[in-house]
């Protein structure tokens, strides 16, 4: 068994909260896992040495809400919202239709590119969603491709309700045969709760359908309009309640007293020139907040974790301490994850390093590409990452 020494790093940021911070660092790794970390002048003997040259170590970060698996364009749609019309959701029935015509090939090989593009981007661990298929078959489809990319699968059956059908019939299919054909290649359930797609009452059914059939919750709340969607989510225990963008008192209260975390996905705000989340409100409270890209290919086509938490700095009055914790520890709580997220000994040895002396860079130099390395379950990755992809499971 080999051990790697990762040693010279300038400030290595774990994610554990018992030490989160460790200036003149190194750090070991075992078998895919890490197995110590501390200062550098008390680093144990290793069987190969890696020198970071000074630079910044970070885990890899943990996106836990993504879209990714589509065909398509929305480019028309973006440059009208530039030019001034609203963002409705709308535009995801486009992108159903695309779906549905493209090959299951075409979507594996966009899909497959897209977490190449996080792979060179820091991004260790994604969930991926369905809900461009909006049919039995093509929602199942959706996810045996994610399933194939990622441990972290969603069936999001109740993104929209199709042209085609009223929304009681669909909730009845979604909640009923498609669940049945999809819930194999998920591991959580989620629903856009959201004025134009779906109101309380039928996310409940939903989710609660969902959950008897062993998935995990997870919802789309609050985007749009103030709604039911957080305090549902927390009622039902959901792992999280994503965009989080209007709440209310009683929705803050309800995310800081209960286990579900408020993952943020400024992206979408940035791409639809709307307001965004109040995270210094979250944060003050004591909710747990996450940060992720919410990739997709209407509201949010962005891979890069980086950009969102400059993002969160800038405009959600975030530390860069806040955002760099809420793109991993938090997206892995996000997972009801304990494995990735953090360096602590035990965890995936999944970690970046960084061109920088310290994350804080990440936020002070702005789309700037400045990951130098990523390892993924304790393995250096090829620089060509993007291209070849093909043998890693994120």
């Amino acid at each position: 068994m080999t051990t790697t020494l990762i040693d010279g790093i300038g400030l290595l940021y774990t994610g554990d909260p018992e030490r989160e911070e460790i200036p003149c660092a190194a750090l070991v790794v075992e078998d895919g896992l890490v197995a110590w970390t501390g200062p550098a002048a008390e680093a144990p003997d290793a069987d190969v040495r890696v020198d970071a040259g000074g630079r910044a170590v970070i885990p890899g970060f943990v996106d836990s809400h993504a879209h990714l698996v589509f065909a398509g364009d929305r480019t028309a749609e973006f440059q009208a919202r530039m030019s001034g019309e609203a963002y409705t959701g709308g535009g995801i029935r486009t992108t159903v239709a695309a779906t549905r015509r493209a090959s299951e090939a075409e979507l594996a090989t966009r899909a497959r590119a897209l977490v190449g593009e996080m792979l060179a981007q820091g991004t260790t661990t994604v969930e991926i969603k369905s809900g461009y298929g909006l049919s039995v078959e093509h929602e199942r489809r959706s996810l045996e491709i994610a399933a194939g990319l990622t441990d972290e699968t969603t069936f999001l059956g109740a993104h929209v309700v199709p042209a085609d059908m009223d929304a009681d019939s669909y909730v009845r299919l979604v909640a009923g045969e498609m669940l049945e054909a999809c819930a194999p290649y998920a591991k959580w359930v989620d629903v856009f709760c959201e004025r134009g797609a779906f109101d309380g009452d039928q996310t409940r059914e939903i989710l609660t359908a969902g959950r008897k059939a062993g998935l995990g919750v997870r919802v789309h709340a609050n985007q749009l309009t103030e709604g039911p969607g957080v305090r549902l989510a927390c009622e039902l225990g959901a792992a999280s309640a994503d965009h989080c963008t209007h709440l209310s008192a009683a929705d803050v209260d309800a995310l800081a007293s209960s286990g579900t975390v408020a993952t943020l996905l400024p992206g979408a705000e940035f791409s639809t020139r709307s307001p965004y989340p109040d995270a210094r409100r979250l944060i003050d409270a004591g909710a747990t907040v996450a940060l992720a890209t919410d990739c997709n290919p209407g509201s949010s086509f962005t891979s890069s974790m980086a950009f969102c938490v400059a993002l969160a700095v800038r405009e959600m009055r975030m530390t860069p301490l806040e955002a760099i914790r809420a793109a991993t520890y938090g997206g892995a709580r996000a997972l009801r994850r304990t494995d990735v997220g953090w360096l602590r000994r035990g965890a995936r040895a999944d970690l970046v390093v960084l061109d920088a002396p310290s994350y804080v860079h990440l936020a002070y130099r702005p789309g700037v590409p400045l990951v130098h390395q990523v390892f993924h379950r304790g393995l250096l990755l090829e620089e060509d990452i993007q291209n070849h992809p093909a043998d890693v499971v994120l």
